[in-house]
């Protein structure tokens, strides 16, 4: 039996639907909370998110809002569910709404570009009295409502906070585990959506597997050197938060940074792709920030740099393919035993 209590899922999107769907499932009193009260209400008619998430019944007990005082008021878990560039904003409204020891995760996969902050870092910053984890992993939103065989990662040095998601979200089909390593977890989900731009690209290009192959181990070795050197723990990319999710982004069709790749490789503008796909792809915004940071640490990052020219100097794919070709040559395995 369900714990009494309350919970808000803040963000109506694809995913932010799928995990309140699931906690409604579960038996727990949980409102969806959108900015859009015409989605709301069209959710609350229908009993589904036909913007974000159609074709799928959503639990006739979950709840909807546009609301934000009333959704948020009175619930001791609060889940972030928003794009990264609005994410402070929201917080601040929402610092005033909680209580002292209020849970709050974030499933965003994001990184603030004017400041290098992550969003559970944001949350520390804007509601300072609350417990704060992260969610990431391979969870692609249509699988989920499909009750997918699925599982993911809440990440936090609170025992307690890991052991309450994990009953708001366990099921016979949604499996949660549990990572202390907050930063590497939350690096590693915002860092593999540079990777599937590239992923997508290669699609469209009609590339080998052998390719693909090579794209994805590069790219793990490069986000776990580029996370290690900012203190994230480099067997934390091994899990689920890194190859797992790493892997189902830069294979999947479903993922939006894999679309917006693609659109880039049958050769649209990246303005094109970007409204081709309708939502907010992540990955864009964060290949901009993560060259920056990595130019300013020193840290090597040949496909990051590349995809950056690709994206917004309009380099020709092809000669951004042969440059990385002639790059330096390193060594395959970066963090060993020995």
């Amino acid at each position: 039996m369900a714990v009494a209590s309350k919970v808000v899922v803040l963000g109506g999107g694809s995913f932010g639907t799928a995990i309140a769907n699931m906690i409604a499932a579960n038996g727990y009193d949980v409102v969806l909370w959108m900015r859009d009260k015409e989605n709301a209400l069209n959710c609350e008619r229908l009993h589904e998110n036909t913007r974000y998430l159609p074709d799928y019944s959503l639990d006739s007990s979950l709840k909807f809002s546009s609301d934000l005082e009333a959704s948020v008021v009175g619930c001791d878990v609060i889940f972030f569910s928003v794009p990264s560039k609005g994410f402070r904003d929201l917080a601040q409204k929402v610092m005033p709404l909680t209580t002292p020891g209020t849970i709050v995760i974030s499933t965003a996969k994001g990184i603030e570009a004017h400041t290098f902050k992550l969003m559970s870092e944001i949350l520390e910053e804007e509601l300072p009295q609350a417990r704060v984890g992260v969610i990431s992993g391979p969870n692609l939103a249509k699988e989920i409502a499909q009750k997918a065989i699925t599982a993911t990662v809440v990440a936090s040095a609170d025992e307690a906070l890991c052991l309450r998601v994990q009953e708001l979200l366990c099921s016979r089909y949604f499996r949660v585990y549990a990572n202390k390593d907050r930063h590497g977890v939350e690096l590693a989900g915002a860092l593999k959506n540079i990777y599937a731009i590239a992923a997508g690209m290669s699609a469209a290009m009609n590339m080998g597997q052998n390719t693909v192959s090579v794209l994805i181990t590069r790219s793990l070795a490069e986000m776990s050197r580029f996370a290690t050197i900012l203190g994230a723990n480099p067997m934390t990319f091994l899990g689920l938060s890194g190859v797992g999710d790493l892997f189902v982004t830069c294979t999947s069709p479903l993922s939006r940074n894999f679309q917006v790749g693609y659109a880039l490789g049958e050769g649209l503008t990246l303005e094109e792709a970007t409204e081709k796909v309708g939502q907010v792809a992540e990955g864009i915004n964060t290949t901009r920030t993560i060259k920056a940071e990595a130019e300013k640490l020193g840290i090597y990052m040949p496909l990051v740099s590349a995809l950056y020219e690709i994206m917004f100097n309009n380099r020709p794919v092809k000669e951004v393919l042969s440059a990385l070709m002639l790059a330096e040559q390193s060594t395959d395995v970066e963090f060993t035993s020995e």
